[in-house]
């Protein structure tokens, strides 16, 4: 697996990713279907972080907020965690999950990286750097550098670059009708040589400031809002992994 030069890397990131590098073609199917959902959970962890520390983030009065790149990490490690009881660098984790979460978890500390001069201006309140913001951020650092694609999608993004295929349309418009549900949705597809993940995402109260009602009213980004309900879907957590990667 080739990796781009990163622009800062922790050592024990360093270690697995060396470490990483190997052949996992006949991986068994369980281990890629369980490493495709720790992916989508390590991801929505990190939409997560972004979202509690949003009152931070956009308070104008300071100027260095203190939410490095190297804080994001320790609260999603300890999130992360507390949602699968399992320890991101745990010597356990199957060969797969150890290769691909720590290279997801330094995409994901990039972006807050390259958010840095954003995050800490004073004087300036909405910083546009919302979980969906850095989740589609950090998804497609990953993709570029893996073989495994993530992306966040739904039905109508406001992000056009997270246009759902025809796969993604026809599940989302499948848990729109649906109640909600935790599940990912998981299915081999091509002569079972690949993967497709699908992980629901659904509105919780804080995203209603922004996608609740009165509907078709600008939010605070210049965006429509879509007059959502907690509760209602908000998208989903797509993932492809090929078996036949190499």
């Amino acid at each position: 697996m080739k990796l781009r030069v990163l622009l800062f890397i922790s050592p024990t990131i360093v270690f697995f990713l060396m470490w990483s590098c190997i052949s996992w073609a006949q991986a068994p199917r369980e281990e890629i279907e369980n490493t495709a959902q720790h992916l989508a959970t390590l991801l929505n962890v990190g939409r997560l972080i972004v979202q509690r520390n949003q009152a931070l983030i956009n308070d104008p009065r300071i100027g260095n907020k203190g939410f490095t790149p190297e804080v994001f990490e320790r609260q999603v490690l300890d999130e992360f965690i507390r949602e699968t009881h399992i320890d991101l660098f745990s010597s356990h984790l199957p060969s797969l999950a150890k290769e691909l979460l720590p290279v997801l978890l330094q995409s994901s500390m990039e972006v807050v990286a390259d958010a840095q001069l954003v995050i800490n201006q004073r004087g300036i309140g909405y910083k546009n750097f919302i979980p969906a913001t850095f989740g589609s951020q950090a998804a497609r650092k990953f993709s570029n550098r893996s073989y495994v694609k993530i992306k966040q999608t739904a039905l109508n993004p406001r992000n056009l670059k997270n246009m759902p295929d025809a796969y993604e349309e026809n599940l989302l418009k499948r848990l729109a009708t649906k109640l909600p549900v935790d599940a990912s949705f998981t299915e081999w597809i091509d002569n079972e040589t690949t993967l497709r993940s699908v992980t629901p995402i659904y509105y919780s109260q804080d995203c209603l400031v922004c996608h609740g009602n009165p509907k078709g009213i600008l939010d605070i980004s210049g965006y429509p809002r879509e007059g959502a309900k907690e509760g209602d879907l908000a998208g989903a957590i797509s993932i492809q992994i090929p078996v036949n990667k190499r």
